[in-house]
């Protein structure tokens, strides 16, 4: 038999014709898997998402069995004809998908086997369903990772965009959630910048190490047939092959990593959630959010709940679960597969649609949708700027203002802190703010205050007095859109 006869001993059927009511592998068994058993392990329905990157992969598959003489020209051409009709009709539902054939990989196998007789037969030379999901997944978490990364970008320039509009506006910045220093509102927006740029670049890196290629390691020991991995490797887009069979099958390091880069952004997302809520309720009335990302109450008419922003910060406990699930599917395993890796699956599907369907959104929550007849964004979020400079007056949150304006004065920090606490009792008692303290009192627990002090004391001097890199000063904030901007226009 020459090579280009060649057909797998461990996975082609013994008999004429894949018959698409049994399995690949039923010739071994005296008799048919119960109807439970078949709705128990199988994966189509929830696994057939992975069919582009399944046929993409038996392609580049095909492709080098025939470079390297394994299967003749003639069968790589039908191969090639049949996958595009199979592509054609699940674009347009008119293929059907089997549980009998428990998943994507077999039902696309089935398929093609009907539609071009052996050489459909041929396609699983040299390889294993195994070293084939593996790389299915890889190929489909690649993409998505691409799409999550764009998508974390557009959130990023809508929080960039909200930063831009309110460098100047004057926020309460909280520790412990008690008033703590004033800060611009840009600054505090741009906090989350920072931590979602973090996410995609985490992204990015879990992308380098998704994207190595299985196949050809077959079941678990390699195989005996003159493959060309790199080859594959190269036709795929992918940059390298995985180095040892055992681990190459069996290997879920990826989808973890990424579930948990997921859950990190979901966590981030969560907080922000949670400053909006806190923000939109009556008791601060620091901004709105726009009506179509918020519901009603079914019996109290005046509510405006803020239904989005308290569903990501649920959702983002759904994603944690997951990683949790997926860290615990793997833990007991041996090498190398194990049916166990079937679960992997659902979970990684549900983080990737939560994930981008929460970024989606609260892109166009944070920046606002585009106005057909004006041309411009309205926006989703609205700041109401007196609310917040009202709030961050109740808590004398320029008292280290004044601890720092001592200091400058020559007074150890340390008896500085302690001035200004005898400064703020005082304030408190005449239920004041310390820039509402006459001169002669505040010179009462120092001689060296001056009238100068006014300036330290009043909020937009204590936010333009942090005008160093990294500082919520306004000149510094306009650094970083100006930066940020740049890297996202990239």
């Amino acid at each position: 038999m020459s090579k280009a006869q060649a057909t797998s001993a461990d996975s082609a059927p013994s008999h004429n014709q894949l018959d698409t009511k049994a399995q690949a592998w039923s010739a071994l068994f005296s008799e048919p898997m119960s109807d439970l058993v078949k709705r128990y392990t199988s994966s189509v329905f929830f696994d057939k998402r992975l069919w582009q990157a399944d046929i993409a992969g038996s392609l580049a598959h095909a492709e080098m069995l025939a470079a390297q003489g394994v299967i003749s020209a003639a069968d790589h051409a039908s191969i090639q004809k049949g996958m595009a009709q199979i592509t054609a009709e699940i674009e347009s539902g008119a293929f059907e998908w089997k549980l009998d054939l428990e998943d994507v990989h077999l039902n696309i196998e089935a398929r093609l086997t009907q539609l071009v007789g052996d050489a459909g037969k041929r396609l699983h030379t040299g390889r294993s369903r195994n070293d084939q999901v593996a790389t299915d997944v890889r190929l489909w978490l690649r993409g998505e990772i691409d799409l999550i990364g764009d998508l974390l970008k557009e959130l990023q320039v809508s929080l960039v965009d909200v930063a831009e509009q309110n460098v100047e506006v004057i926020l309460p910045g909280f520790t412990h959630l008690q008033v703590a220093q004033p800060v611009s509102f840009g600054h505090h927006m741009l906090a989350y910048v920072e931590m979602f740029n973090r996410d995609a670049e985490r992204m990015a890196d879990v992308r380098r190490r998704t994207n190595v290629l299985p196949l050809g390691s077959a079941a678990l020991a390699g195989t005996t047939y003159p493959l060309d991995r790199e080859r594959v490797a190269k036709t795929l887009g992918m940059d390298g092959v995985c180095q040892n069979s055992l681990d190459a099958v069996s290997d879920r390091d990826f989808a973890i990593e990424f579930t948990a880069a997921a859950s990190l952004c979901m966590v981030h997302v969560s907080r922000l959630s949670e400053e909006l809520i806190i923000w939109m309720s009556q008791n601060f009335g620091f901004i709105k959010i726009a009506d179509r990302f918020t519901t009603g109450s079914s019996i109290m008419p005046q509510k405006k709940n803020p239904d989005v922003p308290e569903l990501a910060r649920g959702k983002t406990g759904r994603v944690v679960g997951h990683l949790m699930g997926l860290i615990t599917l793997m833990k007991g395993q041996p090498l190398a597969y194990n049916k166990d890796n079937q679960e992997d699956k659902e979970p990684l599907f549900d983080t990737v649609d939560t994930l981008k369907d929460t970024l989606r959104i609260f892109a166009e929550m944070v920046g606002g949708q585009l106005n057909p007849a004006t041309g411009k964004k309205e926006g989703g979020i609205t700041v109401n700027p007196q609310a917040m400079e009202q709030a961050a007056l109740k808590g004398y949150a320029t008292a280290t203002d004044l601890a720092d304006y001592l200091v400058k004065k020559g007074l150890p920090f340390r008896d500085a802190h302690e001035t200004v606490a005898h400064a703020v009792k005082a304030a408190t008692s005449h239920n004041c703010d310390l820039s509402e303290l006459p001169l002669t009192v505040l010179q009462g627990f120092h001689p060296q205050i001056e009238k100068d002090v006014y300036e330290v004391l009043s909020l937009r001097g204590s936010l333009n007095a942090r005008n160093t890199l990294g500082g919520t000063a306004p000149a510094q904030v306009r650094i970083q859109v100006a930066r940020h901007r740049a890297r996202l226009e990239k």
